[in-house]
């Protein structure tokens, strides 16, 4: 797997079809962080114990992300949250069922009820606004599989490991020429959001003049930071 696995190759594959999404998610695990297991899943029992208590049906998507790597919070949670099952939650307007949330409580993402019974459902996302009645479920990713790569692929850059860092960038002319992007989705849904790239050890992600960092190891990190001179929260 480790030796197979491809950030960029692997991924058009994987934004197609969900069984792929949940391949390359495996891939990325055992090459970048630490494989899956069984034991990394959440049980069955877990899942279904929510619906009967919330009397919804959870998507097949949502179950077999779950099952996959439900309780890897290293994978899905080292900034934002994602949610145990136990604590999805029915949104005040009574519109999405709530699985992520912001670090700060600034939005939320979910999935509309209305669209519970699709076995990939877009994901949506609400702002918390000061004034509430302008929040909306707006959209994010138009397929929850896809959105488990882009949580595991973000989250990925945030953990607080020493391969990991962050700074303000201003040169992505360069970023564009040595690194290849992938070819993620512009998203929130149709809109220029994060970008990520990729190159010899190193996955990178753009968030609009903030660039986030992650090296297989210290000694490529460091590397890289000798190339790209930047005010490094870390180095």
């Amino acid at each position: 797997m480790t030796d197979s696995f491809d950030l960029v190759r692997d991924l058009p594959s994987a934004l197609r079809d969900r069984a792929a999404a949940w391949v390359y998610i495996r891939g990325f695990a055992a090459t970048w962080r630490t494989p899956l297991g069984p034991e990394d899943g959440t049980p069955e029992a877990a899942l279904a114990a929510v619906e009967a208590g919330l009397g919804v049906r959870l998507p097949a998507a949502l179950r077999e992300a779950y099952a996959l790597f439900g309780r890897r919070a290293d994978l899905h949670s080292n900034m934002h949250s994602l949610l145990a099952p136990d604590g999805f939650y029915v949104d005040d307007r009574k519109e999405a069922l709530v699985f992520r949330e912001e670090n700060q409580g600034a939005a939320s993402w979910g999935v509309l009820l209305t669209d519970l019974d699709k076995a990939d459902p877009p994901v949506r996302i609400r702002a918390d606004l000061a004034d509430q009645e302008e929040e909306r479920w707006e959209g994010w990713l138009d397929a929850f599989s896809v959105s488990c790569i882009e949580i595991v692929l973000s989250e990925a850059l945030q953990a607080d490991e020493p391969v990991c860092d962050h700074g303000d960038f201003e040169d992505f002319d360069e970023l564009e020429r040595r690194f290849t992007r992938l070819p993620f989705p512009a998203y929130p849904e149709g809109e220029e959001g994060e970008a990520f790239y990729a190159g010899p050890g190193l996955l990178l992600c753009d968030g609009g003049g903030w660039l986030s960092v992650r090296a297989r190891d210290e000694e490529t990190l460091d590397r890289f930071r000798d190339d790209f001179p930047a005010e490094w929260l870390n180095g």
